[in-house]
């Protein structure tokens, strides 16, 4: 088994080994990841984080061994919390980083970085002020950063960022925590899932105060919620029917 991590602002995770392939999902600066396959010009990949796997270019990669990887795992993550900053390495060449990046501190991967940082679990009244970082930033599917991010890894950023771990899809997601009932037993910081007319979950948003809902609707935005759904006031329209309400914390 050979371990290695993103020495890279975000690289996207594709379905195949092929640059044209659908881009499931990307790795932003600090993750870390088990290779599963290695070929000349792409491995294959999973993300300890969520288990997600895909593939990714050799040359977007760093290999670390695994007692490097294991001293990842054993340290509380550190996250960066300023909407991009940068990492300088000890040459004085500096890699931009965004908003979520994780600061591993090892001797294979020497950094410095400014800026604001989060460590360990954040109170939950904090993670309504980490999804106001993201809005109106663009939908892109299978995105997770300020510059393109989908419903589900708008979530799983916003709660990572706080120390909490969040499967990458709304389906997955939607199978964690514990369902309420009624939109009135919410709290801001829960999670809302949406279905399609197939009873399928396809989108996910975090509840705000007052019976409004931030999700990833073509941007970041703040819509109303209610019984039935997301009511979304520009096109006077219910853009989303409402499945089901999740308490993670």
């Amino acid at each position: 088994m050979q371990y290695g991590i993103c020495p890279l602002s975000l690289v996207p995770l594709r379905r195949s080994p092929d640059e044209t392939s659908e881009m499931t999902t990307q790795l932003l600066f600090g993750e870390h990841f088990k290779i599963l396959e290695s070929r000349k010009y792409w491995s294959k990949i999973r993300v300890l984080a969520d288990k997600c796997e895909g593939w990714i270019p050799n040359n977007q990669l760093q290999f670390i061994t695994k007692e490097e990887f294991d001293a990842i795992e054993e340290k509380t993550p550190v996250f960066a919390s300023d909407l991009i900053g940068f990492a300088e390495r000890p040459n004085g060449m500096l890699t931009s980083i965004l908003l979520g990046s994780a600061i591993p501190l090892l001797n294979c991967f020497p950094i410095t970085v400014d800026g604001n940082k989060t460590k360990g679990k954040q109170t939950k009244e904090n993670l309504i002020n980490t999804a106001l970082l993201y809005l109106n930033s663009p939908e892109l599917k299978g995105g997770k950063s300020p510059f393109g991010i989908d419903a589900s890894g708008f979530t799983q950023m916003v709660y990572k960022i706080n120390g909490y771990n969040l499967l990458r899809t709304s389906e997955q997601q939607a199978k964690q925590g514990e369902a309420l009932s009624f939109v009135e037993e919410s709290e801001p910081g829960d999670l809302a899932f949406f279905d399609d007319s197939n009873g399928a979950i396809n989108h996910v948003g975090i509840i705000m105060e007052n019976n409004y809902i931030i999700h990833v609707n073509g941007m970041v935005r703040i819509d109303r919620i209610d019984h039935t759904g997301i009511f979304n006031n520009d096109l006077r329209i219910y853009s989303h029917q409402l499945r089901v309400i999740k308490k993670i914390i």
